[in-house]
């Protein structure tokens, strides 16, 4: 493969060696990602541990021409209130003050711990979803894939680097050797995580996911600060 004008050596399976495709949303579904179906149609959610993640996600999702929505998830949803029949006049019901400031409980049960990112159901998805989950060895992961599976749960530790998994670990056998095919080895963590480490593997991996979203922190994409 020729070197591009800036003398920097392409991988074949490198982020930049191939146009960004609605089959890259593979790579969310590799990890904590979920598949919705709907007649012809196919939808693609995730949840995320930071407001960064739904900055990138939402950029590399509708650069693919998806519609795409996210909303946080809270601490303590609050009930859904139900009206009571009353006997009080309509405006002789509260004396409250609708400006004054809520309870400082209130504001603690409505804490953010995460959010909910999800594309519209579209029929551009329907190929993916009617082809996922894959057939035993046939899970491929490029690039483009793995920058939105570490967009969505990608994190540094002390000894590598892990991406979130899919909590019922169905896939487990199958993303372990399709990570191992792209020269990411590692194993799977109790934590649902699988980690790779070395330095060579945390490079491959760096060299595969490309350069940094402008709202991604340095220190938690791999090859940033801690590498």
């Amino acid at each position: 493969m020729p070197a591009p004008p800036g003398g920097k050596q392409l991988s074949v399976f490198g982020v930049e060696a191939v146009d960004p495709s609605l089959a890259d949303l593979a790579g969310l579904l590799a990890g904590p990602g979920r598949l919705g179906r709907m007649g012809g149609t196919g939808r693609v959610s995730v949840r995320v541990d930071a407001a960064w993640r739904v900055h990138v996600l939402v950029q590399e999702l509708v650069g693919r021409g998806l519609v795409v929505n996210w909303h946080p998830i809270l601490e303590n949803p609050p009930e859904e209130r139900v009206a009571e029949l009353t006997a009080v006049p309509v405006d002789q019901e509260s004396d409250e003050d609708p400006s004054t400031p809520a309870d400082p409980a209130v504001r603690e049960a409505e804490r953010t711990v995460a959010f909910e990112v999800r594309t519209a159901y579209s029929s551009r998805l329907n190929a993916l979803a009617t082809a996922w989950p894959p057939p035993s060895g046939k899970l491929f992961l490029n690039g483009s894939r793995l920058r939105l599976w570490v967009a969505a749960a990608g994190t540094p530790t002390r000894h590598g680097y892990t991406l979130g998994l899919d909590p019922d670990a169905s896939l487990d056998k199958a993303v372990d050797a399709a990570l191992t095919r792209v020269g990411l080895a590692g194993t799977v963590q109790p934590a649902r995580t699988y980690e790779i480490a070395g330095r060579r593997r945390l490079a491959r991996l760096a060299e595969l996911v490309g350069e940094r979203p402008d709202a991604a922190p340095a220190r938690l994409w791999p090859g940033g600060a801690t590498a």
